[in-house]
């Protein structure tokens, strides 16, 4: 007989270790699908030198302060370290190399099959995968000619296989103006963008850019509620060493290339340059084909969802960029929506009995 779970939360990373936590606190019987090796989420495949934007004391999981110097920013691997001490010090009950294929309506419930041949049954399901599967490429003319190098941001891990060559950044976030810095010390680096990089400072007044969005309500308003995406941010945080070697062109900015050719790409003004390698840092898109089946997704793929409540009764979403407020995709955003969702699953299964 198969164990019939009150929950089972899809992704061990941040958000479905948020989920966890909030789920065992309410008592309820639940596990955690990680479909990596361990549960970090998508961190451990992130860029070597990546350091969060906001600083430790904004970045912690319900009930566990992250280690270290409150005001510095953590890298990613002490990201990863801490992921996993969360686990252990809850006793998460998370199952890895568990990667989801396929979800099914079973009676009011859900049937989730995975890659390891596993069958698990639930009465509901969070999915907690977020944003960052799926990486996102601009189609682009002439991109099948392109002989060179193409590649997403995450699959950039650092400098050294790009020395002494000709490198175009496509993006202007904070991920393509660090990478593009960390390549321009070592390769010839452009920028190519559709509008200049813009910058805010990271300190004001003394204080970290995310304690004055914390102290005006913004980073936790509700925009959900109104019906909207919370917004974005594109500028870049910079403590000034940012905004200082752009100006000093290592690397330049470009206006975004309008095609490929053979070796390289065409520039606006019809010139031609060889380049060696592409590196989009365009971002992500959500990505889960497997709740397909159940019409929880739009015609683009989207979930169907508000404030992380899905159109299917019984399924819910964690860590979504712009979920239910600015910070519902960082780390410390994930926290306070996964309370959300699960205080709304338990009244759910409440009901359903």
């Amino acid at each position: 007989m198969h164990t019939v779970y009150d929950c089972i939360v899809i992704g061990g990373g941040q958000a479905g270790l948020a989920s966890g936590y909030h789920l065992k606190k309410k008592g309820l019987r639940f596990l955690i699908l990680e479909a990596g090796e361990q549960a970090a989420g998508s961190w451990p495949r992130y860029y070597d030198s990546l350091k969060l934007f906001s600083p430790a004391r904004f970045s912690a999981l319900p009930e566990m302060k992250f280690p270290g110097e409150p005001n510095g920013y953590p890298t990613r691997d002490e990201v990863i370290r801490y992921l996993q001490k969360y686990r252990d010090k809850f006793q998460l009950p998370v199952r890895t190399n568990q990667r989801v294929e396929s979800v099914e309506k079973e009676g009011t419930g859900f049937s989730i099959r995975t890659a390891a041949g596993d069958r698990f049954l639930s009465r509901t399901i969070i999915n907690a995968t977020g944003s960052f599967h799926n990486p996102y490429k601009p189609s682009i003319p002439g991109e099948e000619l392109f002989q060179g190098n193409m590649i997403h941001s995450s699959e950039y891990r650092n400098p050294e296989p790009f020395r002494n060559r000709r490198i175009v950044v496509v993006g202007r976030g904070n991920s393509a103006v660090q990478i593009g810095v960390e390549l321009a010390e070592v390769s010839i680096t452009s920028l190519a963008v559709l509008q200049p990089v813009q910058f805010v400072k990271q300190r004001f007044l003394g204080l970290d850019l995310h304690a004055w969005v914390r102290l005006t309500g913004f980073d936790t308003f509700p925009f959900w509620r109104f019906g909207i995406i919370a917004p974005g941010s594109s500028a870049v945080n910079d403590t000034g060493q940012y905004e200082a070697k752009i100006s000093a062109g290592k690397p330049d900015q470009q206006p975004m290339f309008t095609s490929f050719y053979e070796d390289g790409v065409v520039w606006p003004n019809s010139q031609r340059e060889k380049v060696d390698t592409i590196i989009y840092a365009t971002g992500y898109r959500p990505y889960v084909p497997y709740l397909e089946a159940i019409g929880a997704l739009d015609e683009s793929g989207k979930p169907l969802q508000r404030g992380g409540i899905s159109s299917v009764p019984g399924l819910y979403f964690v860590g979504l960029e712009g979920q239910r407020s600015f910070s519902s995709a960082t780390l410390r955003g994930v926290g306070p929506d996964a309370g959300f969702v699960v205080k709304q699953l338990t009244k759910y299964l409440t009901l359903s009995l």
